[in-house]
């Protein structure tokens, strides 16, 4: 624990004269490291450092900010004092009168597993390199009796590894000290390819918590082998059915649906209109909590900070409050918003501890952390075998969702045509359209504890001054009945 800041926050609390309410201050160290090839040519190979210190005053009801990037005493002090300003200002309009409740004294520590050891800048730039000369292989040759169409051909390869190392201390005037201490990585490649006028792309990314092993996985050259040929393989597929079908979709599509239709319209500052004017509001009201049939019985929905090696996990959020599992969605049934402190106490609801923000100039918002669909009892197999006529998507290409989080479309990079309960031709521009509470109504099967993967949300976006945060998402595999898919043309 760094003792200055506590030192510097009592001494805070002398010069402010009246002592305030409430004061707490956040520190926060990130160092974040890219390493980016492109068609077997480095891009990218830096790091960065960032930070500061993000001053928090309760006075008159009201939470002021203000944020330092010195950590003198001077500094922080100075810094207390414009936050207690822009408190006070803020008291005249309240919308409502805080406490110290939401701001509860926490003490602790945690750190994630930090895992293998990661390779050096050379080392990882070697490998990414490899990575791209794997990609790049030829497509199959067609005899010139049988066909004149081009044969196909990888045009470009990419590979990408990530580092985010972030140490965090909060300490506040009612006795919270607490430490957080992370390391999150992102791996990622992918190959285009062409064939005449089709060009498609695969990719695949991992990401979480831990260390080497998240990325250089016993099957990461696989991996590579199978986006080069599923990329070349696309070029040469039909496109997607337009009709209503029954929808498998795997969990690396999974990811963005619960990300998209489930975390942000129950993010609760949203639902109080807080991001109306910006990231949208949510078709979800305060009175469904409790009784609103979100989806079928099969839908089971978590919030866990808890899981070790996803992306989000932490012992308490940025306000000091601890994490706990708690389900959104019981059984279909919302039950539970995804709100911190200020937004639990304006709304009378319950919530979690999700007050996150993105960087020390920041402050904390009802952010998702780790948003979790718990798994079924059905093996992918099984699940296949139950169709007689459908597709399964795998990989989100594109998306697209209204303001109020209902109405969405999104494409995915690869599918397979379902008949008859086995898989059969390949499938190119596959999407498909719904509205949330109906589509997810229609969750007929959710796959066995076999069939979760864990992936995760690297850049999402929320707030005015904006703020980019990482979110983890588990999920097995689902099936959809009766859902509107359609291909490229429609």
């Amino acid at each position: 624990m760094d003792e200055n800041l506590k030192a510097a926050l009592r001494q805070a609390e002398r010069v402010l004269g009246n002592k305030p309410e409430w004061l707490g201050f956040r520190k926060v160290r990130e160092v974040s490291t890219t390493r980016y090839v492109r068609d077997g040519h480095p891009q990218a190979n830096h790091s960065s450092v960032s930070e500061g210190v993000m001053v928090e005053v309760l006075e008159n009801g009201q939470f002021g900010y203000a944020a330092t990037t010195r950590t003198d005493f001077e500094s922080l002090v100075m810094a207390a004092q414009k936050a207690r300003s822009h408190a006070l200002q803020g008291s005249r309009y309240p919308i409502h009168r805080f406490t110290v409740a939401q701001r509860p004294a926490v003490q602790g520590a945690f750190e994630s597993d930090f895992g293998k050891s990661i390779p050096s800048a050379g080392e990882l730039n070697e490998l990414l390199v490899e990575i791209c000369r794997k990609l790049d292989r030829p497509g199959p040759s067609t005899p010139p009796s049988t066909s004149k169409e081009p044969r196909p051909k990888i045009i470009r390869r990419s590979a990408l590894f990530e580092t985010i190392d972030t140490e965090a201390q909060f300490v506040s005037s009612n006795g919270s000290d607490a430490r957080q201490n992370t390391r999150q990585v992102v791996g990622w490649f992918q190959a285009t390819a062409q064939a005449g006028d089709v060009v498609q792309k695969r990719s695949d990314e991992r990401c979480g918590q831990g260390g080497w092993e998240r990325f250089n996985t016993p099957d990461l050259w696989n991996r590579v082998e199978r986006v080069a040929e599923e990329a070349l393989e696309l070029t040469q597929a039909e496109d997607c059915p337009s009709e209503k079908l029954d929808l498998i979709l795997m969990p690396d599509q999974m990811m963005l649906q619960i990300h998209e239709s489930i975390g942000h319209p129950l993010e609760l500052d949203r639902i109080l209109g807080d991001e109306r004017n910006y990231a949208g509001w949510s078709f979800v009201k305060k009175e469904d909590f409790g009784s609103f049939v979100y989806g079928s019985p099969f839908m089971n929905v978590t919030f866990d900070p808890g899981v070790a090696g996803e992306l989000a996990s932490y012992a308490f959020d940025d306000n000091g409050t601890v994490s706990t599992r708690e389900y959104l969605i019981k059984n279909g049934i919302l039950v539970r918003a995804l709100g911190g402190g200020e937004s639990q106490a304006r709304s009378g609801l319950p919530g979690v501890a999700n007050s996150r923000a993105c960087s020390w100039n920041r402050p904390p918002i009802d952010r998702m952390a780790n948003l979790n669909l718990e798994p079924g009892t059905d093996s992918l197999a099984d699940i296949i075998a139950s169709v007689d006529r459908g597709v399964l998507m795998k990989t989100n290409r594109s998306w697209s969702i209204d303001d109020f989080r209902n109405k969405f479309q999104f494409g995915c990079e690869y599918a397979k045509l379902i008949e008859n309960g086995k898989l059969t031709r390949t499938l190119k521009n596959a999407n498909y359209r719904g509205i949330t509470a109906p589509f997810w109504r229609s969750l007929k099967k959710v796959g066995d504890p076999s069939t979760v993967e864990i992936f995760g949300a690297t850049n999402c976006g929320k707030g005015e001054p904006n703020q980019s945060i990482r979110v983890g998402h588990s999920s097995p595999v689902c099936l959809f009945e009766n859902v509107e898919v359609f291909g490229g043309a429609s």
